[in-house]
């Protein structure tokens, strides 16, 4: 008698296979929230890929839409660090990875914070209106706490080359932010309908058109705002030079060689200077120097004052110098100068807006357990109190020192101020050759559309520019390369709506904002009470 033996399948593999299938799906939404984050850092500059913010957007959306807050809190941690992450990377150049690690962590929690809103306000009637007007009031938050706040990543800076751009003239970047926001939430809502009719065969009209009116509305506005950019010359124009002196090493010890900062920018106007007498270039009505370009205070080290003076005088045009300020007492000043040919120093910018964990240390003692290069801020700057217009051969020139134009009040005050063209000099050599004087050009670029000003930009090794009012770059410097730029720029005095509004279209959409995450809470709590 023979016995057949019936080979068993091993269940293992199928069990393992089944619980294979069961997690991918849990991976899904993880893995587009980091998709999305990624998205919306690749829509910064340096790429002109302003347009990927929509579906960077539309996915963060997808990934929030109807999620519990907990969910919302750790889908939204994914979105901000995928954002955050590459685009903070420049603060960790010189430094090592914690300074960003911490940074990028700290702007993604805030993210985080805001999904929580946005999650919670998707279930609502219009919920493309409420999150963005959520996402609008995480960026305010963020852009004021702590230690002043940290604006860098507001979606509106991304959009220096985008059609959107012309609504920075009507209610400044949060404005500007909140439309592309809803266009991208209007571009998802506008997708789940359409997926809704096809298995369904149903229309709400109601739902349709808030599809509708989230995606065009902010395309229309933006179409109508466009003759609020204007490039005309109201008040005549000014010839103006902006000095890229360069430095003779990158990094934080840009400045460590005595006196080579400030002899470079000297010598390049000294040979402008030359170049005009020649023919070549035209006669500035007055010449921008950077930020720090001078490493030795002028008011205590003669040698320095000496260079300076001779500069001016060979080009013979009232000049901004950027200094370093040490008092015998108190806190350095991170000073602009107005320097005269005839009369010498006349009027001083003290910049505002200092930057923290750069120019003064917060919590020194907890921060050096982490990094030791904490030490190499071993004097603290203080913030001035003045706003900066300098009156530059009949110009008023608004100034806004570097990290300032990041802040939308330390822009706009120097307009209120009457100035007719904005200065924002600046010194970029600690990032090296990062994305980051990119990113701080096209937020010039956003302020010179938001208040109509043509913005000079005078940066020590970034990329020095001079735009014109309507956003557009004429002139741009190289990386690392020591260069002056002349041209006749239009001054303008008129102000915009976004000037004229200041705070209230952000206020406004904070107070949308808070009307939405109420809303969302009565009927989570009716909801509770129904069961």
């Amino acid at each position: 008698m023979s016995t057949t033996i019936t080979p068993v399948d091993d269940p293992q593999p199928a069990a393992t296979s089944s619980r294979g299938r069961r997690f991918l799906p849990r991976l899904v939404r993880p893995a587009t929230a980091v998709l999305s984050g990624l998205l919306l850092y690749l829509s910064f500059p340096p790429r002109p890929l302003w347009w990927l913010v929509l579906p960077g957007i539309a996915l963060l959306g997808w990934c929030l839409h109807g999620r519990r807050l907990r969910a919302g809190f750790g889908l939204g941690l994914l979105i901000g660090l995928g954002f955050m992450l590459p685009l903070l990377h420049w603060t960790g150049e010189e430094v090592g990875p914690v300074p960003w690690l911490a940074l990028a962590t700290a702007e993604a929690l805030f993210i985080a914070v805001g999904c929580i809103g946005i999650a919670a306000v998707s279930r609502l009637a219009w919920w493309p209106v409420w999150a963005a007007a959520v996402w609008a009031l995480d960026e305010g938050v963020r852009a004021r706490v702590p230690f002043g706040g940290f604006p860098w990543g507001k979606i509106a800076f991304g959009q220096a080359d985008s059609v959107f751009l012309p609504l920075a003239a009507v209610g400044g970047t949060p404005l500007l932010s909140f439309a592309v926001v809803l266009c991208g939430f209007g571009l998802l809502e506008a997708v789940r309908r359409f997926r809704i009719w096809r298995r369904t065969g149903e229309v709400p009209r109601a739902a349709v058109a808030a599809a509708a009116v989230t995606v065009l509305v902010p395309l229309a506005g933006a179409l109508a705002a466009r003759p609020l950019v204007d490039d005309s010359a109201e008040d005549g124009t000014a010839t103006v030079a902006a000095v890229q002196g360069n430095v003779p090493r990158l990094g934080l010890d840009f400045n460590s060689q005595r006196r080579a900062v400030l002899d470079n920018h000297a010598r390049l106007t000294e040979q402008l200077a030359r170049e005009v007498k020649a023919g070549k270039v035209p006669q500035p009505d007055f010449v921008l120097w950077p930020e720090n370009s001078s490493d030795l205070d002028p008011y205590r080290n003669a040698d320095a004052r000496i260079v300076i003076d001779e500069a001016v005088k060979a080009i013979n045009a009232p000049t901004v110098v950027g200094a370093v300020v040490e008092p015998d007492t108190g806190k350095l000043r991170n000073t602009l100068i107005q320097w005269d040919p005839t009369s010498g120093p006349v009027a001083t910018y003290d910049k505002r807006h200092v930057q923290p964990f750069g120019e003064y240390m917060p919590m020194r003692s907890f921060i050096r357990i982490f990094s030791s290069d904490v030490d190499r801020v071993q004097r603290d700057f203080g913030p001035g109190k003045k706003v900066g217009v300098f009156d530059l051969a009949g110009t008023q020139v608004g100034l806004v020192t570097c990290y300032e134009a990041a802040f939308d009040d330390a822009v706009r005050d120097t307009v209120e101020h009457g100035s007719q063209l904005i200065a924002v000099p600046s010194n970029n050599a600690t990032f090296g050759r990062s994305e980051m004087t990119y990113q701080q050009l096209a937020m010039s670029q956003v302020r010179a559309v938001e208040h109509s000003r043509s913005v000079v930009v005078p940066v020590t090794s970034g990329v020095s520019a001079i735009i014109r009012p309507d956003g557009t770059i004429v002139q741009k410097t190289k990386v690392f390369t020591a260069d002056a730029l002349v041209d006749k720029v239009p001054l303008r005095s008129s102000l915009t709506p976004a000037t004229r509004l200041g705070t209230l279209p952000e206020g406004l959409l904070a107070l949308v904002a808070v009307a939405g995450l109420g809303w969302a809470a009565v009927r989570s709590v009716r909801a509770r009470r129904g069961r």
